[in-house]
């Protein structure tokens, strides 16, 4: 390990607000060198200190761009947020070129309180091992988590930086000319559809909590499918499916052919849906296409943990409320590429045979994979309030220092689950996410069966 005064890390995106400029605080305190490459105004109000550049070209122009100023400035390390978003991807693929250790985080596995943090990428990308008599063994002699809540915040602290990010890439656009805002949505729409979601957030909870007790109560078999954002990075490139719709008729078709009888199949929006995917109107139609429109049931709100406990199965693309399931004790089957899908947690029989035949998980290795998960890639703390930012940035700033990351033992040298990625046609490279970029932005659901 070199010294930390030859460290020079490199900042790319971070979450909206100043989390990123809290690592890099810590860093120069330490001795190590630190920048930033702020690619738009929302970046640019985050952080724009003498340790800030600021990049105005094409996204096409990246690459070439980011390699002459890591030569320049002799990076050592490239450290961003959300690993698939176009600029970090085409980061990870020059630090190869250059031998720069790239280093990512997002919100954490463990969730509420932890933020992940591992090489290169997460999911498809991530090198944390796959082999479950690895996770076993490393993972079972580790010492148990500390599971107890510290940095708990309202909602409204995340919403406040998340809305000024993005209504400052909005406003200030013609100042970042270049800037490709890799949204799903655009942010006005976002905004405004969220306004009655969240007005009436108390009553749909209410009714939709009803509505699982009533599920419960009957004692018929149910399996439960929690739905995902559709703007999710995880779900756009590290899975199969350009819209949950397809993931969810895939489901629903094999459903119909090979669940028992008496079996229900129920669906739960996202806590965060926009509303602007017409869920109940496309599962409605996929539930009458397949014959089972009275067997398949759509809750808004609820307890998602209430409602796996009693579950006789859950599915998921590639969700942490996978984690969720298993801790439940509930068989799951997972549709995309997760860390956690690993022989002995979750099902790996085809999706044809999950229905009758789904095993629930070893919770010895539930465990392990837990407590390596929590030695190796997590850290302690949150993003949105001041005491979690320093927790967290004072440990991620140890362990980028002392070259701890995914330590211990959990590093492999090739992505363990990239070859499944390819083999489903899963985009994996910069050049890729370029040809398909025209999908981004729209302004109503893309899905239309």
């Amino acid at each position: 390990m070199s010294s930390v005064s030859s460290l020079v890390v490199l900042f790319l995106q971070g979450p909206p607000g100043v989390f990123a400029r809290t690592i890099a605080d810590s860093l120069e305190q330490a001795g190590a060198t630190t920048l930033r490459v702020n690619l738009c105004a929302g970046d640019w109000l985050g952080w724009h200190d003498s340790r800030c550049v600021s990049y105005r070209k094409r996204l096409t122009d990246w690459p070439a761009w980011l390699r002459a100023y890591c030569i320049e400035k002799q990076v050592t390390h490239i450290v961003y947020y959300a690993d698939r978003v176009p600029y970090h991807v085409a980061a990870a693929e020059v630090g190869a070129e250059l031998g720069i250790t790239c280093l990512t985080y997002e919100n954490g596995y463990l969730r509420p309180d932890w933020i992940t943090l591992e090489h290169c990428g997460m999911s498809a990308h991530s090198r944390f091992p796959e082999d479950p008599d690895v996770i076993r063994t490393v993972g079972s002699a580790l010492p148990e988590i500390d599971r107890q809540p510290r940095y708990r915040y309202p909602f409204i602290n995340e919403a406040v930086n998340e809305v000024s990010w993005n209504m400052a890439n909005v406003i200030f656009s013609l100042a970042y000319p270049g800037f490709f805002r890799d949204k799903l949505y655009h942010p006005v729409i976002d905004y405004l559809s969220n306004i009655p979601r969240f007005a009436m957030a108390r009553r749909r909870n209410r009714q939709a909590n009803h509505l699982i007790d009533d599920i419960i109560s009957t004692d018929l078999p149910y399996y439960v499918f929690p739905l995902q954002l559709q703007s999710d990075y995880q779900l756009r490139f590290n899975s199969q499916y350009d819209h949950i719709a397809d993931a969810a008729e895939e489901v629903i078709q094999s459903f119909a052919r090979n669940a028992p009888g008496a079996a229900r199949l129920v669906f739960k929006i996202h806590p965060l849906d926009n509303g602007i995917e017409p869920w109940s109107r496309i599962l409605r139609t996929l539930a009458r296409k397949h014959g089972v429109k009275k067997r398949v049931v759509l809750v808004d709100g609820g307890n998602l943990n209430h409602l796996l406990t009693h579950a006789a199965g859950s599915l998921t693309i590639n969700s942490t409320t996978g984690l969720y399931s298993l801790r439940a004790g509930c068989p799951t089957k997972v549709l995309g590429i997760a860390l956690y899908d690993i022989a002995g947690l979750t099902c790996q029989k085809s999706l044809d045979d999950f229905w009758r035949d789904g095993s629930a998980p070893d919770t010895d290795l539930l465990d392990a994979l837990e407590r390596l998960l929590a030695a190796s890639i997590q850290v302690k703390g949150c993003f949105y309030t001041k005491e979690g930012r320093e927790a967290a940035a004072t440990l991620m700033a140890e362990r980028i220092m002392s070259g701890r990351v995914n330590q211990p033992q959990a590093h492999c040298d090739r992505p363990p689950r990239l070859e499944k990625a390819l083999e489903r046609g899963i985009v994996t490279t910069f050049a890729e996410q370029i040809a398909t970029r025209g999908k981004t932005e729209r302004w109503t659901y893309a899905w239309r069966g």
